[in-house]
């Protein structure tokens, strides 16, 4: 799915589309037991790199997570949305948990 079509489906897509698209790549790559992703593009209306793509943020409780530093983390997301990252995305914000650590953080209030 890292072909040209892919990435040409994903920056002709609608928002909810481009987020459908984003949660799938997640699923597949990291099996989640939660993942929230938000749309912030709206938010960095008229930033320069605005129009190179949209801005995202994710939250993933994931047990692939497990015994991963955060910078590693982070590239298991980037890697699994690649393509997409080259074009199409401009920037993504990470929240990656483990089960348990979600369990204990405010974010699972």
């Amino acid at each position: 799915m890292s072909d040209v079509s892919s990435v040409s489906a994903f920056v002709n897509a609608s928002p909810a589309e481009r987020i459908a698209f984003i949660e799938a790549r997640l699923h597949a790559a990291l099996s989640p037991v939660s993942l929230a992703v938000r749309d912030d593009s709206a938010l960095h209306a008229g930033h320069a790199g605005a129009a190179a793509g949209g801005h995202y943020h994710a939250l993933i409780v994931s047990a692939a997570f497990a015994g991963k530093a955060r910078v590693a983390r982070h590239r298991l997301v980037y890697d699994a949305l690649a393509d997409v990252m080259q074009r199409g995305i401009h920037a993504l914000a990470i929240t990656a948990y483990t089960p348990e650590e979600f369990a204990q953080s405010p974010d699972a209030r």
